[in-house]
């Protein structure tokens, strides 16, 4: 740096454009001086670095108490000498005064110190307000552009089949766990993830987004549908099978308000839009109830069913089904089932009116 007003400038600069606290800088900077002037006045615990934050200008000031006779000029300084220092003040001994003790090459010092200072500041600064801007959207949906495939980097999982999505200033992880299967993205195609974690490290944030987690079809239909962003419809419990099928339990307080007519739309519209986002998947809405009969009953839909014979106690329920719809509440591969079960906590048996047919799921 040219002189010490440079110093005053370049911070100026930095708050400005990257909003790095110019007087963070200052102190940090103020600290380093201070670790260097252990070299020069030992273990400087009298010493104390300023400077001025409008010229820039270093001083280093020694705190001594004034004595009669000096036997540690580190510490103390004659009484005398206090008094030609501070002509306009009575000093009397015991008094502690501020003598400065710069040394003549500070100058050079401290602006190597300022530099390497600022330079390691400004990335701890970044890192800190990249994770600040991040941090706060954990567990929100987020529009994300698709970079490439890359390895984790964790050696007992690594795999080429993890994607990096760019957020903006930072670069998200998409592993393969929290993809949905099948689905492809072309580079530079724009998508919305769930964010599971913002973590920071040397780095920068560490972020980990998911396309499989069921609380991203929660975020998408609080963003699509005014009326459960504003509460007035609630999603009461939602279970998934990532790119296949959904099952969303929704339940309004107002009952001018059809809960599922508000997340379908006029026309579908709304839960289309979601749908088109999830690439295909289905999406089953049905309404919560109170009630664990009537609650696994519209579970189960589309299939119709005869009886729900319900234990709270052990949380399973007895459902009879016509014959003709018993492949329709099982469902392929047993899916409609096993979504309902998870949808309302229960354990569900079901079998057709001529109990032919039985199984839990």
């Amino acid at each position: 740096m040219d002189s010490n007003r440079d110093l005053i400038e370049a911070l100026d600069t930095l708050e400005r454009e990257k909003e790095i606290d110019k007087e963070v800088m200052l102190e940090a900077i103020e600290t380093s001086l201070l670790a260097a002037c252990k070299n020069q006045f030992g273990k400087a615990d009298n010493i104390k670095v300023s400077i001025n934050r409008t010229t820039g200008a270093v001083s280093v000031i020694a705190q001594k108490t004034v004595v009669t006779e000096v036997t540690d000029d580190s510490l103390e300084i004659a009484l005398d000498d206090a008094k030609a220092l501070y002509p306009a003040e009575e000093i009397k001994e015991g008094d502690i005064v501020n003598v400065e003790v710069t040394p003549k090459n500070f100058y050079r010092i401290s602006a190597q110190k300022a530099k390497q200072t600022v330079v390691q500041k400004i990335r701890e600064e970044e890192r800190r307000i990249l994770f600040m801007q991040y941090i706060g959207i954990e567990h929100e949906v987020v529009t994300g552009t698709f970079q490439r495939y890359i390895s984790n980097g964790d050696r007992s999982q690594r795999t080429n089949n993890n994607m990096s999505i760019n957020l903006g200033k930072v670069d998200a992880l998409l592993p393969e766990s929290e993809q949905i299967y099948g689905e492809v993205f072309a580079p530079g195609e724009r998508i919305k993830v769930y964010v599971t974690k913002v973590e920071d490290n040397s780095r920068g944030p560490r972020i980990t987004v998911s396309r499989s987690h069921r609380d991203l079809v929660k975020r998408l239909f609080e963003e699509e549908v005014t009326e459960v962003r504003e509460g007035i419809v609630e999603i009461k419990s939602i279970s998934r099978e990532a790119g296949a099928r959904t099952k969303m339990a929704v339940w309004s307080s107002d009952p001018n308000i059809d809960p599922v007519g508000a997340c379908v739309g006029l026309n579908g519209q709304r839960v289309n839009a979601i749908v088109d986002e999830l690439r295909g998947e289905k999406i089953d809405i049905i309404v919560w109830d109170e009630d664990p009969a009537r609650l696994i009953e519209n579970a189960l839909s589309p299939a119709k069913v005869v009886s729900v014979d319900v234990d709270v106690y052990e949380k399973s329920a007895k459902v009879i089904v016509p014959d003709y719809q018993l492949s329709l509440a099982i469902g392929k591969e047993g899916q409609n089932a096993r979504l309902a079960a998870r949808l309302t906590g229960y354990k569900i048996d079901i079998k057709s009116e001529s109990q032919n047919n039985e199984g839990y799921y």
